[in-house]
């Protein structure tokens, strides 16, 4: 393993950041679980930041992936692609938008690049609006609209951001109010900063924020927020990169809980949909996705084999309802560990939605975050045999736990006691 490390680090950028003290290889998993070089079985979860939704070695993503790689695995967008369309079909029945059109990327951060590229030229416009404390991706572009200073490294952007707040219920200078209040608040900043800018394109937004520490506003914030944008013209992006697909238990889509003033003008979607495999894509009303006047096309984008996986997956998905074991299950997780938490002065929120949940922790006796913690915890679970991630925003820092969507009772109530012992272990 320390000759792997060295090798990465001789030939891998320096801001290619690794988990754990001594950094892990998965030679392998199944299920819930992973393994290691040297054999040893972890209970993963983290699912690859979101990505393994359904399970590892899922029999159906394998067979259809096994099975398209013997036909054809690529040809490009410039041919007629049947798995491409067909799994176009079903996500934009899903979407929730009328006379919606996909188009299918690679990635989150590539999907909502192009999201972005669809409401600027739509719009005429390079305004955007974002959320303090999100997180959109890595291109220049995501970048640019990315509220989060740890992932920022430039402050340079082919866009003009301005900054919203809501995205983080507990913190921020609305977080003493009640949810209503807090609604009100930060609908009448939203309105205040729309009088002092040109009209912007759009307002992008994760239902609940991943990196940013798996933090979220009261149910209806956005659609407050489409009510105001509506008057002006602005169109509304949900970035459901992370929540989208049932990962919340409430809903199929993270907007969903912001629905009472209708669907999305754009959604994004990326990660859990491939269960592993590079897929990611953008939902539109047909005016707004056409509106682009040049040519264009994605090589990798919607290619057969990361098609017959994405349709395999989401069809084991909803035949499976996994939707439902995510809210049954992350139920009883965020209890157990709330009930750990109550207990521990370092623990100062559990928080989440579904199989989608954030620990924040402090310096005991403080509201300051301690990010040492953080890490100390992570390293404890995985000697305990537990994987999970981390993330957190501008002074904060969170415990990210997103198991793949069937979890098991046994499972959850395994991973939580792991939990407990690292999080006592690190106070």
């Amino acid at each position: 393993m320390n000759d792997l490390y060295d090798r990465h680090r001789a030939v891998l950028p320096d801001w290619l950041a690794l988990y754990y003290e001594d950094p892990l290889e998965i030679t392998h998993g199944e299920g819930r679980h992973v393994w290691d070089t040297e054999g040893r079985r972890y209970l993963d979860f983290f699912g690859g930041i979101l990505t393994t939704m359904t399970a590892h070695a899922l029999p159906e993503v394998t067979k259809a992936v096994s099975e398209q790689a013997a036909r054809i695995i690529h040809s490009s967008t410039l041919y007629l692609n049947r798995p491409m369309v067909e799994l176009a079909e079903r996500i934009a029945q899903l979407s929730g938008i009328p006379d919606a059109r996909v188009f299918f990327t690679t990635s989150g951060t590539e999907a909502n690049d192009t999201a972005l590229l669809l409401a600027t030229t739509y719009r005429r416009s390079n305004t955007v609006l974002a959320m303090r404390n999100s997180y959109h991706g890595r291109s220049f572009s995501a970048i640019g609209i990315t509220g989060n200073r740890s992932w920022s490294p430039s402050s340079l952007s082919p866009l003009q951001t301005l900054y919203v707040h809501g995205g983080v219920r507990t913190r921020g200078p609305f977080a003493h109010l009640g949810d209503d209040e807090f609604v009100a608040a930060c609908v009448d900043d939203l309105e205040d900063l729309l009088g002092h800018t040109r009209p912007p394109a759009a307002l992008i937004a994760e239902p609940i924020q991943g990196v940013g520490g798996f933090t979220s506003p009261p149910d209806g914030l956005y659609a407050a927020f489409r009510d105001v944008l509506e008057d002006h013209g602005i169109l509304w992006i949900a970035d459901e990169v992370q929540t989208g697909w049932g990962r919340t238990g409430d809903h199929f889509w993270g907007w969903q809980a912001h629905g009472r003033s209708g669907p999305p003008d754009i959604v994004t979607f990326a990660k859990g949909i491939g269960n592993g495999m590079s897929i990611g894509g953008v939902v539109a009303r047909a005016e707004i996705m056409n509106c682009l006047d040049a040519n264009s096309i994605s090589t990798f984008g919607g290619t057969q084999i990361t098609m017959a996986a994405g349709l395999a997956n989401l069809n084991h998905l909803v035949e499976h309802d996994l939707q439902g074991n995510a809210r049954r299950v992350g139920g009883l997780l965020i209890e157990r560990l709330r009930a750990v938490a109550a207990g521990l002065p370092g623990v100062r929120e559990v928080r989440g939605r579904g199989l989608m949940i954030g620990v924040e922790l402090v310096r005991p006796g403080t509201d300051e975050a301690d990010p040492r913690a953080a890490a100390a915890v992570l390293e404890a679970a995985r000697e305990g045999g537990l994987l999970i991630g981390k993330g957190g925003g501008h002074d904060t820092s969170a415990l990210r736990i997103a198991p793949p969507l069937s979890l098991t009772v046994a499972e959850a109530e395994e991973g939580a006691a792991i939990l407990a012992d690292a999080l006592r272990a690190a106070s």
